[in-house]
């Protein structure tokens, strides 16, 4: 997972990827068949460790107001990136990488934007600004937000300055507010 979240799909080479995992050629391919297979089953790691994280977080009740839960997710990725990781998201990544042009590899992606976003809706639904508007509403402002997220990510990937990013972040917490 490492090798990919650094250098991308198409940047981890094969020695990267043996060399990061400790197996050799033989035993990669035997066990994963292809490098795609390989990215795909890391996607799902990713996806049950991150991804779920973050739905934790944005579904947690012990914070009960949601519009805090999502600016805690928001800041929570600004910090990690004035601290040094500047991988961004492993999702943001192959979503602007290989799910272009592979249709399995867009389903994972999909499937865990998905699943942020719709605890994006959730944390909506307890937000007290947000929990009197419309079910449409909300699904309008949650797409907003992830999108809002992905871009933020891929900001820090791209190594944008801190002062955007955190102007970004702010920008959430404006139209929570």
């Amino acid at each position: 997972m490492q090798v990919f979240w650094t250098h991308g799909y198409e940047g981890a080479s094969l020695p990267d990827l043996l060399d990061g995992m400790g197996l050799t050629r033989g035993s990669l391919y035997k066990a994963f068949t292809d490098k795609k297979t390989l990215f795909l089953r890391v996607l799902e790691h990713y996806e049950g460790k991150a991804v779920q994280a973050g739905v934790d977080l944005l579904t947690d009740p012990a914070i009960p107001n949601g519009a805090e839960r999502i600016m805690t997710m928001f800041t929570n990725s600004y910090r990690a990136v004035t601290a040094g990781d500047q991988r961004g998201c492993l999702l943001c990544t192959a979503a602007a990488g290989p799910s272009t042009y592979d249709d399995e590899i867009a389903a994972a992606v999909s499937q865990g934007l998905g699943a942020l976003r719709d605890g994006m809706y959730e944390a909506l639904k307890a937000s007290p600004k947000h929990a009197a508007k419309s079910d449409e509403d909300r699904g309008a402002l949650a797409d907003m937000l992830i999108a809002q997220y992905m871009g933020l990510r891929t900001m820090a990937r791209a190594r944008i300055d801190t002062d955007t990013l955190r102007n970004a972040v702010r920008s959430v917490g404006v139209m929570l507010a």
